[in-house]
């Protein structure tokens, strides 16, 4: 193969990986184009399913619920018993009450503040999983014989 010819290739085997990144692969063993392509489809369907076994943080507004509800009803039960003269002449029913419903507000503000941090953990988990797709689609490659530049 001449010089012209494998710069050529290099230049036309500029791809796109499966995360966005261009990337252009260079044959370093004299592979074919034919062969390049096939190492490319290859090297990117191994990425894109290392990326596709990872599951993604649920049950955080569910969780933060949880926790507002029991926080809630724990408060309320508290503060009742600051109050101890008024709070024992009080019914049995009223005071369930005003325990769910505190449990029922801290339980809304929870699962706010379990989305917002289900979100986060969400986000960090994309950004290291398409470090981890780029990096397998880079070794993939590069033990195959090719260099791989950015």
């Amino acid at each position: 193969m001449s010089k012209v010819s494998s710069i050529s290739l290099s230049i036309a085997l500029t791809v796109a990986c499966t995360q966005g990144w261009a990337t252009t692969v260079v044959p370093m063993k004299g592979q074919s184009s034919q062969q390049t392509q096939l190492d490319i489809n290859e090297c990117n369907s191994i990425a894109a399913s290392q990326a596709a076994s990872t599951t993604a943080p649920s049950g955080g507004r569910l969780k933060g619920a949880a926790v507002g509800a029991a926080a809630g009803a724990a408060g309320a039960q508290v503060r009742g018993n600051q109050r101890d003269e008024a709070y024992d002449r009080v019914d049995d029913d009223v005071k369930q009450d005003y325990r769910q419903n505190r449990a029922k507000e801290t339980a809304a503000a929870g699962a706010v503040v379990g989305g917002s941090r289900q979100r986060q953990e969400r986000r960090a988990q994309e950004k290291t999983s398409a470090a981890t797709t780029s990096t397998a689609y880079t070794s993939c490659l590069q033990g195959k014989g090719y260099q791989v530049n950015p």
